[in-house]
């Protein structure tokens, strides 16, 4: 059993890499394929010893029942189990293609986040987008060969052990297979192999195909943990009390977090816009703004928003999350994604944060209005923006009840019809600070592009992609649209376009982190020119309203905040990254090792001491904040 197995999932790896090949980079070697498949086999003993137990096991019960019950016979029990493990293995197997597709990335936490999505959307998503139905098919098939070839196998080679020598041997082999099973791979823990240690080749791809399916779950099962239990955030109150101190040039006197976080902005940079709109386009990502993708014209209508006189652009911009609501939280809050999921933290609903968006709009006189192409309940989004302090709350159902002929599907409307909804719920008379989430560039990726008159100038073989870029132009030319409206009829207004998340469609199956990860920051409007930012800036979703205050607030008004206007801040971090004008890196790896944003291009050095502290101090004071309050005379 631990041998069939073992080589099920050898043989899998090999395929999975072989149909995946795209993804493997230039640069790598045949020896770079053969360490991951000498890896994978190894981490997978881990797998199989368990699997091979849990069989056992069910053998065990029937063996039990069958001296109970001398007529049982059967063998139900194992054979059940048998066929479940066989039915997970070929379902999870089947999942992990689209999944890398997707994510580029094995299995990861993110999985275990659909708890808390829209279950009936993700599943209309899951059968429109991913053929569902034709790949659970393709794993029962799969099971059922799995089940009969295993069947035959342990029937075939069944050896009963009368020699001496031969108990023996065995005996020994399955002291080796205990041991490979505890120590994943390895004979004792020195050679242990686990998730975190098996990045061994240079290639992120066979990287991740090294661990198999439920080693991959297994990684994300531990990481969610982490995360819901803070794990890596060991800041005791002190340590937050002289994070937030230094950042904010005080003394560590006070007991108050809030005393810390308090800002003085420096005086008006443009004239006090009358509307404002931030605009959390769904997965749009900042490579498609980069030159070298410039025939794919995908991205024109941003890129002409970006080249007009009244706007600036800062290139080097980080998401919040992995996720649409971490960007969501990170505006709407200003708190770092710190291993808390803000919408299910009962203190999102109990309080107003001090450093939320929307109470310190209303001080500057402004209406707050939350615009969500979809349904008000998913990650509770209707609830949450409210118990924030906006003031009005608008949702998908909001926008279907003024039009009958709208188009969308289970994740929300298309956008032109958000953005006509708004368009007409603007009063012009009332000042109003706008935050909009769309939906369209979205898995199912149901808008009908024909009808549109939407093509592409330059196509992939893969369809699929196709449809994805297709999805991107739509987006891109309806937010133009929106953009030119708003300048046209409304032109004493501010707008911000930013990105939600990147990392869910590239055209490099190698693409660098800073193409895989960064979004847009662009700000347009009255007032606005080229050079407004810091020409050095970089920053994330929770610098976004700090530079909104600082370019239209007067002089010494007080506002709170952790993250730092795009007028000053010259580095971007998020749960996983840090990011400057001219390199990125992993932000949990201390001392920080950055990397060029664009191969073999210069780095200008920083003082990388000093962003460690501002990532610290990022993490640890959102997370504090969000979860024990403004109070640091206690002991978490």
């Amino acid at each position: 059993m631990f041998v069939f197995f073992l080589m099920i999932l050898t043989v899998g790896r090999i395929i999975f890499i072989i149909v995946l090949s795209e993804y493997i980079g230039g640069d790598t070697t045949a020896a770079d394929v053969f360490t991951a498949l000498w890896f994978g086999l190894r981490l997978s003993c881990q797998t199989t010893g368990i699997l091979t137990l849990i069989i056992l096991l069910s053998m065990f019960l029937d063996k039990i029942l069958s001296i109970i019950r001398q007529s049982y016979t059967h063998q139900m029990i194992s054979k059940v189990v048998s066929f479940a493990i066989f039915l997970s293995m070929s379902i999870l197997y089947i999942a992990s293609f689209p999944f890398y597709k997707q994510f580029h990335s094995n299995f990861n936490q993110m999985i275990f986040n659909a708890a808390n999505e829209d279950l009936y959307a993700l599943l209309i998503t899951l059968i429109d987008g991913f053929n569902l139905p034709l790949r659970l098919l393709l794993a029962l098939l799969l099971a059922i060969v799995l089940y009969k070839l295993f069947q035959f196998i342990t029937k075939k080679f069944l050896i009963q052990p009368s020699a001496f020598f031969i108990k023996v041997f065995l005996g020994v082999l399955t002291y080796a297979v205990v041991n490979l099973t505890i120590f994943g791979g390895g004979l004792t823990w020195q050679t242990e192999l686990n998730f975190e240690n098996i990045g061994v080749t240079k290639d992120k791809f066979l990287n991740e195909s090294i661990l198999d399916s439920y080693q991959a779950i297994y990684r994300g099962y531990v990481l969610q943990n982490r995360i819901t239990a803070s794990g890596g955030l060991n800041f005791t109150s002190d340590d937050i009390k002289n994070l937030a101190a230094q950042r904010a040039g005080q003394s560590p006197d006070s007991d108050n977090l809030d005393d810390y976080l308090i800002n003085r902005a420096k005086g008006a940079l443009i004239p006090k816009p009358k509307h404002i709109f931030i605009i959390i386009s769904e997965a749009y990502a900042n490579w498609t703004l980069l030159d070298k993708y410039t025939d794919l014209h995908i991205a024109d209508g941003v890129k002409s928003i970006i080249n007009s006189e009244d706007s600036d652009y800062c290139p080097t911009f980080l998401p919040n999350g992995a996720n649409t609501v971490s960007a969501v939280t990170g505006i709407v809050t200003n708190f770092a994604d710190a291993n808390l999921y803000l919408t299910t933290l009962p203190q999102s609903f109990n309080t107003v944060y001090s450093t939320s968006a929307a109470p310190q709009f209303k001080k500057l006189g402004y209406v707050t209005n939350f615009y969500y192409a979809g349904p008000s309940t998913w990650e509770k989004i209707g609830d949450f923006t409210t118990a924030q302090g906006f003031d009005n709350f608008y949702s998908q159902g909001d926008i279907a009840s003024t039009n009958n002929n709208i188009t969308g599907n289970v994740w929300g409307v298309d956008d032109k019809f958000l953005y006509q909804f708004i368009e007409n719920k603007i009063e012009l008379s009332t000042p109003s600070f706008n935050v909009i989430l769309n939906t369209s560039n979205h898995a199912p990726y149901t808008v009908d592009l024909e009808a549109e008159g939407i093509t592409l100038t330059k196509k992939f073989d893969d369809e699929e992609l196709n449809h994805k870029l297709a999805h991107h132009a739509y987006a891109d030319r309806e937010l133009k649209n929106f953009v030119d409206f708003i300048k046209s009829n409304v032109p004493e207004s501010l707008i911000i376009i930013v990105g939600d998340h990147a990392d869910r469609c590239n055209i490099d199956a190698q693409p660098s982190d800073y193409e895989r990860f960064g979004v847009p920051f662009i700000i347009t409007g009255n007032g606005i020119y080229h050079g407004i930012l810091n020409k050095k800036s970089a920053g994330s979703h929770i610098d976004v309203v700090p530079t909104i205050i600082e370019l239209i607030a007067p002089k010494d008004f007080n506002y709170y905040a952790i993250g730092t206007s795009l007028t000053e801040n010259i580095c971007g971090v998020n749960y996983a990254l840090f990011i400057t004008c001219t390199a990125i890196g992993n932000a949990n790896i201390i001392p920080l090792q950055p990397q060029p944003l664009i191969n073999d291009t210069a780095i200008e050095q920083q003082d990388w001491s000093s962003i460690t502290d501002y990532i610290n101090y990022v993490r640890g004071v959102s997370y504090w904040r969000a979860k024990f309050g403004n109070n640091l005379n206690i002991k978490n």
